[in-house]
Order: structure tokens, then sequence, then C-alpha cells
């Protein structure tokens, strides 16, 4: 067997856990192989772990294959019960210690910088004090909670200790990117109360550094679905086009789940029209218990990759009324911009986090928290906006998402060739 002329590697939490992060990760795999890396590694976790920990999981069974070329690696722990987390990331150390010592060309990308971002920085370090001298290079992606939820819980619970590992851990990448300029903009910012508290110096650093690189998505899978294909997604569901608002999401307080449900139970145009919630999350039996005596409001959990996009296209609106919570804060929004890119009917959302950069000037916008607003926003899309509005949404939603396709965001991701070790 040959051995690789170039590698990427990519620390993350892979499918099947269903966050934005997952599906960035299979984006830019899919794209390296058609950029001239000949060996792209997905670094995660064992799916037992991932189970245990609680995540919202897709089904195993469904999962979409990854293309030739793509291997997932899930390392098992190293060590006994006594050290439980501990185990785990040794387990992920050593095994990128192990392709690092091979003579080829790496790049290392990490979405999470805990623990994922520390495993790349230990395992350079560890293979370049071997004697290795991998030429590799690093890229530390910040994903939004690393800041909202991680770094943030830090400095409202005064612990700026941990706040300033996070930190020398991110900045101690080669690159260093957030997944949104509002994400970039809470980076400075908390590295600005680090260094009030602390005399550090990380803000500086930050401003001088942390680009901004989007999510990228494969827009291939969401534009133009044959019109065949939607009504028979539809069908199998019991659905009509125009005839229900989507929920496509996380199921989750932070996504304005609840206020939708009280919105949809106000709304004049509930009659016309059912409210569909598609996804799975820590709020779903919760909210299914608001919903249960509501025949109108239909929960779906088991939407895969393929029927996402059909749903969208269907809806007569997407609705994503997301509200900022002390544990998350929307700092994108992919949902939003695959929406865009899958047309249906208008988007309605909330300017919270980095919505906006997600959906530009072609959605309709509410006060996050605001049910009567949301409420009214729903019925004028189904009962009063005239057809070429919602044309024109459409139109310009879809030109403003095309800039978060893969390959564009891929290229200006890795527009750095690797370089030789230091």
């Amino acid at each position: 067997m040959s051995r690789p002329t170039r590698r990427l590697v990519i620390a993350v939490r892979a499918d099947p856990v269903i966050c934005g992060h997952s599906g960035e990760a299979r984006n830019l795999a899919e794209v390296a192989l058609t950029r001239g890396f000949d060996d792209v590694r997905l670094l995660t976790w064992p799916i037992p772990t991932l189970q245990a920990a609680g995540l919202p999981l897709k089904p195993l069974d469904r999962l979409l294959p990854y293309s030739p070329g793509i291997t997932v690696e899930r390392p098992e722990s190293v060590g006994d019960y006594r050290v439980p987390d501990g185990r785990h990331i040794a387990g992920l150390t050593g095994r990128l210690v192990e392709l690092l010592s091979e003579p080829v060309p790496t790049v290392c990308l990490s979405m999470y910088l805990v623990p994922h971002t520390q495993v790349i920085n230990d395992a350079v370090a560890s293979a370049r004090a071997a004697g290795f001298d991998p030429q590799v290079r690093t890229i530390a992606k910040a994903v939004g909670s690393d800041v909202t939820n991680v770094i943030r819980s830090c400095l409202r619970e005064g612990r700026f200790g941990a706040a300033t590992v996070l930190l020398t851990t991110f900045l101690a990448s080669d690159e260093v990117v957030a997944v949104s300029e509002y994400t970039r903009d809470e980076i400075i910012a908390s590295a600005e109360e680090v260094d009030a508290h602390c005399g550090t110096t990380f803000a500086e650093q930050c401003r001088r550094r942390v680009a901004v690189s989007y999510p990228p998505i494969d827009a291939s899978a969401f534009l133009d679905p044959a019109p065949a294909d939607v009504e028979a997604a539809l069908a199998r569901r019991g659905l009509r086009r125009g005839s229900y608002i989507l929920f496509l999401s996380r199921v989750a307080r932070a996504k304005g789940i609840y206020d939708l449900v009280i919105a949809y139970g106000q709304m004049k145009a509930r009659d016309d029209v059912k409210l569909v919630i598609a996804g799975t999350g820590p709020a779903l039996e919760h909210v299914q218990a608001m919903a249960k005596e509501d025949d109108r409001i239909i929960f779906l959990t088991d939407v895969d990759d393929d029927e996402k996009p059909l749903l969208m296209a269907g809806c007569a609106a997407y609705a994503l009324p997301t509200k900022p919570e002390p544990d998350f804060v929307e700092t994108f929004g992919i949902a939003l911009a695959e929406k865009a890119l899958s047309g249906g009917g208008p988007i309605v959302t909330t300017l919270t986090g980095g919505t906006g950069e997600a959906v530009g000037d072609a959605a309709i916008i509410v006060e996050a928290g605001d049910i009567g607003a949301l409420a009214e926003a729903l019925d004028r899309v189904v009962l009063d906006m005239p057809d070429s509005e919602k044309r024109e949404l459409e139109a310009r939603a879809r030109a403003h998402a095309r800039q978060f396709d893969r390959g564009a965001v891929f290229d200006d991701l890795f527009r750095y060739e690797v370089q030789p070790s230091r």
C-alpha cells in the first residue's frame, strides 16, 4: 500500500452526533479529497462514549457513508476506569502521535477547543519532543459554544484560570478561526475580560489573529430539489406543499421551541397550516406533553439528511425563533442557511447571536422572546404575503446562502500550504 502524500486530520465530535460541527467536518472532509488530500481522517469518540454522554445522536443505521479516502477513527480509551475522561483523551492523542510520526505533510483541524484543540496541541508537542519532526500545520476553529458556553461560564463563575487555559490553547495553533463575526467578537470580549483581571494580552492577539470561517454547507444537497421528490417525501409524512410551518432543529429552549408552540396556538392561520417539529433534543418530551391535545402539531424524530431539504422546500414558512440562554446562543444558524438554499416558504427568525450573518436581509425578523410578534409574522406569511414577495425573499435568501458552499469555505480556510516543521 502506497504512503499518502498529503493528510488532513479533523478532531471533532463527528457523526452520529447531531451538531453543526459534525456536519462541518463531513463537508470539509469531502472537499479535501478534491483538493489534493489523499488521506482524510476524522478523529473522534467511540460510539458507546457518545451514547453515555447523553448527546443527541442520529440513528446508526441511517448515517450517510463517507467517500472512499475518508477514514473515521474512534480510538479506544487508554488505561482503566479510574481516570474516566483522561483515558479517552489519551487514546485520541496517542493515535494522532502515531499519524504524525509518519513523514506525511499534515494539516490538523480541531473543532471545539476542549478537548480537541488540546489533543492536537499535545500530540504535536509530543511528536516533536520525540524527534519525529512532523510537517504539520494546525488550525483551531472556535465553533461558538466554545465561547458562549465554556469560556463565558468560566468568566461568570470567576474561574479565570480555566479561561486562561482555554485562550492559550486556542492561540497555540498556527491559525485560529471563528465560526462567525459574532463569535469572533465574543472571543475578543472574553479575552478583554480575562486581560482586565489577569493582566494578560489575549485580546490584542485575538484581534490580530482570529479570522472568520463560516460553516461549510454542501449546497448541492439543498439546491433545486426535484419537485417529484418533494411531493413524495411530503406524502409519506401525510403533508402537502405549503400546508405546514416547519421547525427543523435541535428541540431545546434556546431554539425558541416553547415560544413557537405557544405562538402557534395564538395564530389565526393555525387552521390553514400544521406545525411540524422535526428533530430531537432535551426539550422534546416536555414539548410533546405541551402539545398532546393539539393534533395540528406533528413531531418527526427520524428525519435524515436526505429528507431534510425536501421538508424545507415544501413548507409554508420555516421558523427558528432562537433566543439567548445562559448555556447557549445561536452563533450562526446552519439550518437557516440550509433552508435558504432549499427554497420554500420564507424564513422567520430572530437576530440572536450570528443569525443575521446566516440570513442576511432575506428573512422576516422578530424580537427574540416576543411570542405575539412571532404569531403575527407567521400569520402574515401564511395569510397575507403575496406570492411575488415570497419569491423575492426566496431568491435573495438563496443568493446570500451560496457563499457558504463547502468548496468556497474550504478554499478560504485551507489557503496556506503545509509548512515545514519549525
